[in-house]
């Protein structure tokens, strides 16, 4: 019963999770755009729009269980497509986000650690 309980509130974070990213995408785009790599520069407008878009429908397809098991496909294939920019990170060095800095060692633990962690948490909480 416990196990249920802590899957359903991942669950819920997970769907306010990708609607506030999807969200920030629009009302924060400036954020988005330094980490886009750039051999893929000429189209940042495009993929920070289409990225916090499908961030948000697939937010809201997680809610119903007859379109749960698309929206989890959908979020870890996202998952996976931002990989680039994550390798682009490490390529990158040391350098701030708004107010963050992120270093070489901080992007090797998202890339290695924190990707396949999100893209558990997606498959995990989704099965209840």
């Amino acid at each position: 019963m416990q196990i249920k309980i802590i899957k359903q509130i991942l669950f819920f974070f997970l769907i306010f999770f990708y609607l506030f990213a999807g969200y920030n995408h629009f009302a924060n785009p400036s954020f988005y755009f330094p980490i886009i790599p750039p051999y893929l520069a000429a189209w940042a407008n495009q993929i920070n729009i289409i990225s916090g878009l499908a961030e948000i429908i697939l937010a809201l397809l997680l809610i119903p269980k007859t379109t749960r098991a698309i929206a989890v496909k959908g979020i870890i294939i996202l998952l996976i497509a931002f990989i680039p920019a994550h390798i682009y990170f490490i390529q990158k060095g040391t350098f701030t986000l708004g107010s963050f800095t992120i270093t070489p060692i901080l992007s090797y633990v998202r890339l290695f650690i924190g990707q396949p962690i999100l893209i558990l948490w997606v498959w995990w909480s989704s099965k209840f």
